[in-house]
């Protein structure tokens, strides 16, 4: 932006803005492209330069006092003369808002050091893989004797440069009064894994953010509506939401934020995009049309996202409506009323009347008072994206959801592999605003390029903070475009490490009688505890809505005497999601077996840790034969396996009951030592054997 363009936007004349350049040592003529620095430097100053109200508005006053004379004198005609009164009344109130935002914004300058950062504060301590226990002691700001004799406390016998473990070094720093957290978790760069760490006392209530999803003229915009007592429907091509728009509404005394998703299918992406930022789902189904494509969607993407679920059954008022339909379609989906011992709230309204609406809104703050939704508002801001348009006028428009923090103008934030300063935050009325906090939409300009609807956000203390996280995403995002990690039957199921033993499923057949009869082989596989979940099932061929819920759910889509849709194709080559066609059930269910076994608990492989040979014996009645040993290699842990080898023949493979040196038990024994061990249901020994002592180490299957 060039000086003539900036003071456009502010509403001063160019040579006042180059005044103010010159008087901040800033060198410029009008067409000198300003920096981010100098805007935002330009935006403080100016907004906390003192201006004469009083003069301003005598002056708005005599204006009036001038058109009234004017329009008196020469008769205008009343309607005319009403339009001009009333858009000098606007003037006037523009005027009013113009000057109480500057006020609001300068009582923001002044408070903006209070908030917090998001970066790792003092009291948590970083682990990495294979963490020393010198590493640890430094981390601790502790000496290194202190923290081994800790660690001795414990049972544990380790030196300065062996590796612990994150579940002792976790109990470990506790004793610290520290929290310790894995290093991938507290880099702020990876903000969408980040762990934000709030103090209980630091959090207070949020409102719920409430998604309504459902069917093409179900109802959700004309609800929404009559929530808000306004006409957002008059505003929308045809009648049907063309993006999504979050709003937020005060019932009660309580705010709740609402996503409108559109309901037809060819914005199931935004759908999907909705649900996970989400803390409730309504679904939204007509009394008078029954359960249709859409509506099994939106309860597919609400299921996934494990989220609470409230089903609205709209248009009661209609003379053909038949409530009890819609609960028992709803129930053949798993949704089953409350009324029938299920745990989903069925309410009855009519989105045009409003009947139903107030009990609609009680239960959406019933279950968010027991979901405890909290957050912190006085640390920088983080969310999400939730639509990006480009306007003709102010260029990149990004509308933000706020999950926790406070955004502020002139805040510095990441976006994606996108950074700026908020420049300008307006609300869901679209009132300018200089400031929002957690469960806020708003919508803002400043951005350095486009985010994709769907990025997180962070905010930051400084612009030299968020450029370079900038850089590294952007860094990581080129690496992962090479190294990209595909959704397939092959690689998803055999990298799960995490504890995951569900599998999600997309399956598309070609008849109703298949698509029973494969499902029901799917759900009836069971690998140790590890099972398979058709989370989508239908007839006919796989479509771009099947792999976008796929790419939601971390699913594998699979299709059985179908084929793929040309775009369901493309989408699945962006997505890097697998799809795998059958025409045999028996293949399917045999390949979808052999996948899960790569999902079983890891294999192990041995770990030779150290040999022992047996040089005496000594002979107990209550315990039996004790081995006296000499370490000849490696060292001998406590908990290890050992095998007694005699000969070359294995006699014995058991785990190692004690370890002794002298009268006292020990944890290990280093080479070149002398030792006692006693073995497992295992005590016939001979002098001369060997005993060869080792671990099973966890491997992944290949």
């Amino acid at each position: 932006m060039n000086v003539k363009d900036y003071a456009k936007d502010v509403g001063l004349s160019v040579a006042a803005v180059l005044k103010q350049c010159q008087e901040m040592g800033i060198k410029a003529d009008s067409e000198t492209i300003l920096t981010d620095d100098d805007i935002i430097i330009l935006d403080n100053t100016l907004n906390l330069i003192s201006t004469d109200k009083e003069t301003t508005y005598e002056e708005e006053d005599a204006i009036d006092e001038v058109v009234e004379a004017v329009l008196e004198s020469e008769n205008i005609d009343k309607r005319t003369s009403n339009s001009t009164s009333t858009q000098k009344l606007k003037k006037k109130d523009s005027v009013k808002e113009t000057k109480d935002f500057k006020n609001l914004k300068k009582e923001m300058y002044k408070h903006k050091s209070k908030l917090m950062g998001n970066s790792t504060d003092e009291n948590i301590v970083l682990y990495h893989d294979n963490m020393t226990v010198s590493e640890l002691a430094t981390a601790l700001e502790a000496q290194t004797n202190d923290v081994i004799k800790k660690l001795m406390g414990l049972g544990l016998m380790l030196n300065v440069n062996q590796p612990i473990d994150f579940e002792n070094a976790e109990i470990l720093v506790l004793d610290y009064g520290k929290v310790l957290k894995r290093e991938e978790s507290q880099d702020v760069s990876n903000f969408e894994n980040y762990e934000v760490i709030d103090k209980e006392e630091d959090l207070i209530p949020r409102p719920p953010i409430i998604t309504i999803m459902g069917h093409v003229d179900h109802g959700k915009t004309t609800l929404l509506d009559y929530i808000r007592k306004s006409k957002i429907v008059d505003t929308e091509f045809g009648g049907i939401t063309q993006a999504i728009g979050a709003y937020q509404i005060e019932y009660n005394g309580q705010k709740l934020t609402f996503i409108d998703t559109p309901g037809h299918a060819a914005f199931t992406q935004m759908r999907a995009r909705g649900a996970s930022v989400t803390d409730i789902v309504i679904i939204i189904v007509a009394a008078d049309d029954g359960v249709m494509p859409q509506t099994k969607e939106a309860v597919e993407h609400a299921l996934s996202a494990k989220v609470p679920i409230v089903v609205a059954v709209n248009k009661i008022d209609k003379p053909d409506a038949n409530i009890d339909r819609i609960y028992t379609e709803m129930a053949e989906l798993n949704i089953t009323p409350e009324s029938w011992g299920g745990d989903v709230p069925f309410i009855n309204i009519s989105a045009k009347t409003g009947e139903g609406v107030d009990n609609l809104l009680e239960t959406l703050l019933a279950i968010s008072e027991v979901s405890n939704l909290k957050a912190n508002p006085n640390r920088y801001a983080l969310g999400a994206v939730i639509e990006e348009r480009l306007d003709k006028n102010v260029g990149g428009v990004a509308s933000f959801l706020i999950q926790n923090g406070t955004l502020r103008i002139g805040d510095p934030v990441a976006v994606g592999t996108t950074y700026g300063k908020i420049r300008t935050m307006k609300n869901d009325l679209g009132e300018s605003i200089v400031e929002a906090g957690p469960s806020t939409p708003v919508e803002i300009t400043g951005l350095n390029d486009n985010p994709k609807a769907g990025d997180k956000f962070m905010a930051f203390e400084t612009l030299e903070e968020v450029k370079e996280v900038a850089e590294k995403r952007k860094e990581q995002a080129l690496k992962n475009s090479y190294q990209k990690e595909k959704l397939s039957l092959d690689d998803l199921f055999a990298r799960v490490n995490s504890g995951q033993k569900e599998i999600d499923v997309v399956l598309k057949t070609d008849v109703r009688g298949s698509e029973e009869a494969v499902k029901n082989a799917l759900e009836r596989i069971k690998v140790e505890d590890v099972r398979v979940k058709v989370i989508r099932s239908g007839i006919g061929p796989i479509s771009e809505s099947d792999v976008v819920l796929a790419s939601a759910s971390k699913a594998i889509v699979l299709g059985f005497n179908v084929i793929a849709s040309p775009g369901a194709k493309e989408m699945a080559k962006e997505y890097d999601i697998e799809i795998r066609l059958y025409t045999i059930i028996y293949k399917l269910v045999e390949e979808m077996e052999l996948a899960l076994k790569g999902m079983l608990d890891p294999e192990f492989e041995e770990k030779v840790l150290g040999e022992l040979e047996v040089r005496q014996l000594f002979r107990f009645s209550k315990i039996g034969n004790i081995a006296g040993c000499y370490v000849k290699d490696g060292i001998i842990k406590s908990n290890a396996k050992a095998r007694v080898i005699r000969d070359g023949t294995v006699l014995c493979d058991t785990d190692i009951a004690a370890l002794q040196r002298g009268k006292d038990a020990v944890k290990e024994v280093k080479k070149g030592f002398e030792c006692g061990l006693t073995l497992e249901k295992y005590d016939d020994f001979k002098e001369n054997d060997i005993i060869e002592v080792y671990e099973l180490q966890e491997v992944k299957r290949g």
